[in-house]
């Protein structure tokens, strides 16, 4: 290394922990020239830290094997948490240039650990000690030695708990095993090949599709062109264009899902047909090969591991346990919801009929317009009548943080000496009811350019017992942004969202455990306490609280909360199909067998829909293929059930807190103890069940969607 690159080194940021509040990373000394040397280094210490395990001399033990291997990487889980980040909500080309080198090398340095027969020997020999769950703390020398021992706050956080200990040492085994463990050694090789090219193309399909749907996005030329949209979405679309260089003209971007939110109020039909057409044009040309490709990797490399498909391989570690279990869930859901659907159509296209067209021209950019006049037609409940009531600061104060302060206790201060990744994202301090620090929150809500689509949530720093770490987690949404000085005014949906998010970020704050990795659940259960939280949004203490009109400070009329609620129903026929239209096409592509070829991409997804029996004309999948980053850029590739298959569990849970008096601190405690708290350090759904204190039952999802039928 020249000294130059050695200096570099030196004073890398990512080197070690920082000295902020929360190990909040010290974003204004990263740059981008950062990334690649940490990422290196960050690799090359972790397979050190590796070989000095597998070195040890002394007989494999909880403390000298799992809790080693727990120990390791830190500078590479650093970077990458901050890297990924960045990659998905302030990209840039050099970032992007990052991603495509290091994401196949990644790839390959989890297969150099997870293929490792010498690592992989002792793992086997602590999970192989049958006396692993009787022993309690301290015996043996297995579980519950000095440097495990610590206790960190809730159930799971005991290093010397038995339990906890064993689900660690069980949870390292299972990923080992996933990864290819057992394998003879040349199909390890080959494993290796398909993880690097699936690295690689998923890269790509990130690349094409960021790439794409800002190229897409709808510029209009006048003001008149957005006829029906109020005067500050209007504004918005004049601030977006300024923005991308195109002052004097309005810009419509392109939201992640196949329905744009802006189709239920553009009165003219073309401009409707413009947007509508762009978003499920997405990817169409460079991600169509692309994820034929990738669904054939995933499912030769499922069939390597012994799984009949990618699926199968999916579903065996998640709560589900089973593909005739997620199939069971989702099939059932098909005629209720299609029946819904064209219930909803019947009367969406007599109203399109009224006004002069022809029913059997209606459109799919035509349903949500016309959804909205038959919604004020019946109720008289106006979607652009909510809006001045949700103004983004008053919903995040007054209500998001004031629902966690009723039920958990939780302060929230604003922390404006500490910088964020980008000008827009802010950074709160969080308090426990006594005043004790808790974590910080980051909240970044705005879109722009270098922002995929989507809201999600991550963790830049995550509560460990076992690094002495508190949680700093950030939510990002895509709000539209005003020009200077205007109100943030939300969407009813985008009022859910952010109660939707932070229900993952108090799933961030709250989890306690030793063990890092016990702070991973399966992707079929972190949907869920997400899912719990947006109850609060409509409880009326919340609702009244928060939802008062951003000029006059009235509360939104007790009538206009009736009406709205009791419209609440109206269009579940098109939520429902539109999401299990994604769900069993993310299935489709992952139950086929190892040497299958599906085809063209559009061709696939049609047989697909239709012969699951839910292709509806008017309503696509909520992603299409060449656009579902769910399924080919996320983790969520045969788990896109998951959505549905939580909302099980959170239906079940909304009708538990109001069997026991809704918001009450007790419940909000209970909730956070048994479940919220625990991560992975219990099975989830035995945390559920001792939550609910029976097994989940359907009923309450399905009086949800309007389904009795």
């Amino acid at each position: 290394m020249d000294p130059d690159a050695d200096s570099d080194m030196r004073t890398n940021p990512f080197l070690a922990a920082s000295g902020l509040p929360y190990q909040l990373p010290p974003f204004a000394s990263i740059r981008e020239s950062d990334y690649g040397p940490a990422l290196e280094l960050g690799m090359a210490a972790q397979l050190a830290e590796i070989a000095a395990l597998t070195g040890v001399l002394e007989e494999p033990s909880y403390d000298n094997t799992v809790l080693a291997l727990e120990r390791s990487g830190q500078v590479l889980r650093r970077v990458l948490r901050v890297f990924h980040n960045q990659a998905a909500a302030d990209t840039t080309p050099g970032v992007q240039a990052v991603q495509a080198e290091f994401g196949p090398r990644l790839a390959a340095h989890e297969d150099a650990i997870h293929l490792d027969a010498a690592l992989f020997a002792r793992v086997r020999a602590v999970y192989q000690d049958r006396g692993l769950r009787e022993r309690g703390p301290g015996r043996g020398g297995k579980l519950g030695e000095s440097e495990g021992a610590g206790v960190h706050g809730g159930e799971g956080g005991r290093g010397g708990d038995t339990v906890a200990g064993a689900r660690l040492v069980e949870r390292y085994y299972t990923d080992f095993v996933r990864a290819g463990a057992l394998l003879d050694a040349a199909a390890q090789d080959r494993l290796r090949e398909l993880n690097g090219e699936l690295a690689r193309l998923a890269t790509e399909f990130e690349r094409n599709l960021f790439e794409d749907t800002r190229a897409r996005a709808v510029v209009l030329e006048s003001a008149a062109e957005l006829e029906g949209l109020s005067d500050d979405a209007v504004s918005a679309a004049a601030s977006n264009a300024a923005a991308h260089g195109l002052a004097g003209k309005y810009l419509l971007s392109l939201q992640l899902p196949s329905n744009q939110q802006l189709l239920a109020s553009l009165a003219r039909r073309s401009v409707r047909q413009r947007l509508y057409e762009a978003s499920v044009g997405r990817g169409s040309v460079l991600n169509r090969t692309l994820v034929v490709r990738i669904a054939q990797l995933r499912a030769e490399r499922a069939a390597l591991l012994g799984y009949p498909s990618h699926a199968a391989y999916v579903v065996a570690d998640q709560t589900a346990g089973s593909v005739s279990a997620v199939e069971s869930l989702l099939r059932q859901l098909v005629a209720p919801a299609v029946a819904n659907a064209r219930r909803e159509a019947a009367a969406l296209r007599a109203a399109f009929a009224a006004d002069g067209f022809a029913a059997e021209e209606f459109a799919p950019w035509d349903w949500q317009f016309y959804a909205e006049k038959v919604r004020k037609a019946e109720f008289d409940v106006d979607a652009s009548d909510l809006r001045p009531y949700f103004e983004l600061e008053r919903v995040l104060r007054d209500g998001v943080f004031f629902a966690a302060r009723r039920i958990y206790g939780l302060r929230f201060e604003e922390r404006t000496d500490l910088a964020a990744y980008h000008a827009d994202a802010r950074v709160f301090e969080v308090f426990e009811e006594d005043g004790t620090p808790l974590g910080l929150f980051v909240g970044d809500f705005y879109a722009r350019a270098s922002k995929r689509g989507g809201a999600w949530m991550n963790a830049l720093v995550p509560r460990s017992g076992l690094f002495d770490t508190d949680p700093v987690v950030v939510n990002n949404l895509n709000l539209a942004k005003p020009a200077g000085g205007e109100p943030t005014l939300l969407t009813f949906d985008e009022v859910r969202t952010l109660f939707h998010e932070f229900g993952h970020a108090l799933h961030g704050l709250f989890t306690d455990v030793y063990a890092p990795r016990l702070a991973e659940v399966p992707t079929d259960f972190v949907e869920y306490p997400s899912q719990v939280n947006e109850m609060w949004m409509i409880w009326p203490e919340v609702l009244g609280n928060y939802a008062k009109h951003y000029q006059t400070g009235e509360s939104i009329p007790p009538e206009l909360v009736a009406r709205m609620q009791a419209s609440a129903r109206f269009g579940q026929g098109f939520k429902t199909v539109e999401y299990l239209g994604a769900a069993l096409l993310d299935w489709a592509w992952h139950t086929i067998p190892a040497g299958a070829d599906p085809g063209d991409a559009p061709e696939f997804e049609a047989r697909a829909l239709a012969d699951a029996g839910i292709a509806f004309p008017e309503i696509p999948p909520r992603y299409r293929s060449t656009y579902f980053a769910h399924a080919f850029q996320f983790g969520y590739a045969a788990g896109y059930y998951s959505y549905i298959w939580s909302e099980v569990l959170d239906a079940e849970t909304v009708d538990w807190f109001k069997e026991n008096g809704g918001m009450l601190r007790e419940n909000g405690e209970r909730f956070r103890r048994v479940l919220l708290s625990r991560g992975s350090s219990v099975d989830p759904m035995q945390a559920f069940r001792e939550l609910r204190g029976r097994e989940p039952r359907i009923d309450g999802l399905v009086r949800r969607r309007g389904l009795e039928g």
